[in-house]
């Protein structure tokens, strides 16, 4: 089974390559992962207005380029204060695309009155599977992957990404001979990250549906 991921990062079909082995074990070397970047297909523009809708919005467009099964999510910060925001805008909050020190600097401004109590946020995932069916009908499915936590005061660590030295989730690693402190996201190892991380969950949600039509096709 080929399934078309659709990203230009290629980090992310090491993941969803790990994720697989854990749920399919051996079956998952049948899963045949390519990039939508190496097949030179170009990024859709993101219309919806939620992260399902924009996670099933690219995977639709790759199936329909390709003809093939098509994996694609959408991710973003909810802070519970300030409703659904930043969400889907989370990568545009100040108003450029991918300037993480401005937009952590603004949601901080936005929540400096904030008590440390009602700081209180979610990274969420959605992830996408669109199956092309032989009568020209599409299989799809969406699945949600959360990672609750809260949002700090000041930005700590070096790792990751974007809100990531901002938000202390709840789910933390643990780390022999080590103090109290709570880890943000950056300052977490990847592995440590991807242990509770909202795409995890998500992608491994997904692999169930995954492990389903493997079945189904033997």
């Amino acid at each position: 089974m080929k399934l078309i991921v659709a990203t230009h990062n290629e980090g992310k079909l090491v993941e969803i390559r790990r994720i697989l082995a854990e749920r399919l074990g051996a079956d998952g070397q049948s899963v045949e992962l390519v990039s939508a970047g190496s097949l030179g297909l170009p990024d859709p523009v993101e219309t919806g207005v939620t992260f399902e809708e924009n996670a099933l919005l690219k995977a639709r467009d790759v199936a329909q380029r390709t003809g093939e099964a098509a994996i694609a999510d959408d991710s973003g910060l909810i802070v519970d204060v300030m409703g659904q925001a930043p969400g889907i805008l989370s990568a545009r909050w100040s108003g450029r695309h991918g300037d993480d020190e401005a937009n952590n600097a603004l949601l901080l401004a936005q929540i400096e009155d904030i008590p440390d109590d009602k700081r209180t946020a979610r990274f969420r995932c959605a992830a996408a599977l669109v199956v092309p069916l032989a009568d020209g009908e599409m299989r799809e499915v969406v699945r949600i992957g959360d990672m609750k936590g809260r949002i700090i005061r000041q930005a700590r660590g070096e790792h990751g990404f974007g809100y990531d030295p901002l938000f202390v989730p709840d789910d933390q690693p643990r780390r022999e001979g080590e103090g109290a402190t709570e880890l943000t996201s950056a300052e977490m190892t990847a592995e440590e990250k991807n242990a509770t991380s909202h795409r995890g969950k998500a992608l491994r949600a997904l692999a169930v549906d995954i492990e389903e039509i493997l079945k189904a096709a033997d």
